[in-house]
C-alpha cells in the first residue's frame, strides 16, 4: 500500500474550492491513475480483475488483483489455489473470491506520466460536466459578464467559469465592445465539445428586454401583470406588449414606474433604446391601433375571415403617414412582429384615389364578400395612448428639474 496521508484531502479541498470538482471524482481519477500506471508497469494492456483500493482510514492507496479460489489453477493471472488463499483469509472456500495486493514496490518514469495523464484528463471531464451542467440550467436566462476581447468580430465574454462567444449577428449594431466593460447578455445555447462547453450568448435577443422588465417591475414577477409579446429590433426600437390581470392595476403605468423611474432604468440598461410600452388586448383591432402608436389610426378593417390570415388594412391620416410606417418601415415591421398581423398602412388620400369615395364609405377590399369592416371608436383609445405619453414627458422633465436643483444645492 502506497500512504499519502493528508495530502490528498488537501488536494481534494483545494479543487473543490477553485474548480467545483468532489473529492469523490478526485479519489475515483486516482485509483484509475493507479490501475493505468501498472497496466504500464506490468506491460500488459487487459487486466479486467486489477482494481485499485482507497482506505480514508489510513489514507494508503493500492493495487488489488481480484482472483477466484479453485482446487486446480489453470490461468494464474485470474485463479489461485485454495491452500494459498487460505494463507490470505483462512475462511475462504471454493470459488470463492479474494483481493490480493499487487502493488509494486516502485512505479517507472512511464508508469508515473501515464497516471499523471489519467489523473489530467479525469479532472478536466468532471471540470467540463460541471461547466456543461451549470449553463445548461442558465440556458434562456440573462447573466452578467466581463468583455474581455473581440476576436474576428465575435466578442468574448467572461460569464464566470468560461468564456462565451457573442457571434456579431448576436450584437448591437453600431455597439462598441470595451473590453473590462460589464455586460448583461441572454445565454442562447450551450454546445458540448472536447474541451470546455462552448457558450453561445446574444445582446441582441428581445428576451433580455423581457428579463430587464421583470427585473425592474415587481408587478410583473408577482404575475398581476403580464408580458404578452416583444417585438426588437436591437439598438433602435423596442415594442413590448403588457396586459394587467388586475383591473385596479395599469399595466402601462406600472412598466413605466413612479416618474418613470423603471423605464429609464431599462433604456439605460439598453443605451437608451427606445421603448413603446403599449397595451395588449383580445380584440385584434384595438391591439393593432395600440402596436402602430404613436401614430393616429382613422380605422382597421380585418381583411379575411380565414383564421390562419391575419391581414390587416390601417388607414392613417395624411400627415401621420410617415409616424405609422416609420423610418425604413421600423415601426410598422414592429407592429406586424409584436400582434403577428400583416399590416398594410394607407393614408386618407390613398384611399380616396384607390377607391374613389371617402373612407367612410369604403367598398369591400377584397371583392370576395369575405372583407369585414370593423368599426371602432379610435379617439378614445388614442387619446389614453397620448395622455400617457404626455405623462411621461411631464414626470421625465419634473426629474430633470429635480436633478438640477439637487445638483445647484451640492454646488
Amino acid at each position: 500500500m502506497i500512504k499519502i496521508g493528508t495530502a490528498l484531502f488537501e488536494a481534494c479541498e483545494e479543487l473543490e474550492r477553485e474548480r467545483g470538482i468532489s473529492k469523490d471524482v478526485i479519489i475515483s481519477s486516482l485509483c484509475d491513475a493507479l490501475v493505468a500506471a501498472y497496466k504500464k508497469h506490468m506491460h500488459v494492456k487487459e487486466a479486467a480483475n486489477i482494481e485499485a483500493i482507497f482506505d480514508e482510514q489510513t489514507g494508503e492507496i493500492g493495487v488489488f488483483s481480484t482472483k477466484t479460489v479453485v482446487k486446480k489453477v489453470e490461468d494464474p493471472d485470474m485463479e489461485i489455489s485454495l491452500e494459498e488463499a487460505q494463507e490470505i483469509d483462512d475462511e475462504v472456500e471454493i470459488d470463492d473470491e479474494v483481493k490480493i495486493e499487487v502493488t509494486p514496490d516502485q512505479f517507472g518514469r512511464i508508469a508515473a506520466q501515464s497516471a499523471k495523464q489519467v489523473i489530467t484528463q479525469r479532472i478536466r471531464d468532471a471540470e467540463r460536466n460541471n461547466i456543461l451542467n451549470e449553463f445548461l440550467e442558465k440556458k434562456g436566462t440573462l447573466t452578467t459578464g466581463i468583455i474581455q476581447r473581440v476576436e474576428n468580430r465575435n466578442v468574448i465574454v467572461n460569464i464566470g467559469k468560461t468564456d462565451a462567444i457573442m457571434p456579431q449577428r448576436e450584437q448591437i449594431p453600431r455597439e462598441y465592445y470595451k473590453p473590462g466593460n460589464r455586460i448583461r447578455v441572454f445565454v442562447l445555447n450551450v454546445k458540448e465539445t472536447n474541451r470546455l462547453p462552448q457558450v453561445i450568448v446574444s445582446h441582441a435577443h428581445p428576451e433580455i428586454v423581457r428579463e430587464l422588465f421583470e427585473l425592474e417591475v415587481p408587478e410583473i414577477e408577482d404575475g398581476i401583470v403580464e408580458i404578452k409579446s416583444i417585438s426588437r429590433e436591437a439598438g433602435f426600437r423596442t415594442k413590448i406588449a403588457v396586459w394587467s390581470n388586475d383591473p385596479e392595476v395599469d399595466s402601462v403605468g406600472a412598466c413605466i414606474g413612479p416618474r418613470g423611474s423603471r423605464i429609464q432604468t431599462i433604456v439605460g440598461e439598453l443605451k437608451n433604446e427606445k421603448i413603446d410600452i403599449v397595451r395588449w388586448s383580445p380584440d385584434p383591432v384595438e391591439y393593432i391601433v395600440n402596436a402602430i402608436s404613436p401614430a393616429r389610426v382613422v380605422s382597421v378593417n380585418i381583411m379575411t375571415d380565414d383564421e390562419d390570415r391575419k391581414d390587416a388594412l390601417v388607414v392613417v391620416p395624411d400627415d401621420q403617414l410617415s409616424l405609422a410606417i416609420g423610418r425604413e418601415g421600423q415601426n410598422v415591421r414592429l407592429a406586424h412582429r409584436l400582434t403577428g398581423w400583416k399590416i398594410d398602412i394607407k393614408s386618407v388620400s390613398q384611399m380616396e384615389d384607390e377607391e374613389g369615395a371617402n373612407i367612410n364609405n369604403a367598398p369591400d377590399y377584397n371583392n370576395d364578400d369575405e372583407a369585414e369592416e370593423t368599426p371602432f371608436d379610435s379617439d378614445e383609445i388614442q387619446e389614453e395612448i397620448e395622455e400617457e405619453m404626455n405623462q411621461q414627458e411631464v414626470d421625465e422633465e419634473d426629474l430633470a428639474e429635480e436633478v438640477e436643483e439637487e445638483t445647484s444645492e451640492e454646488e
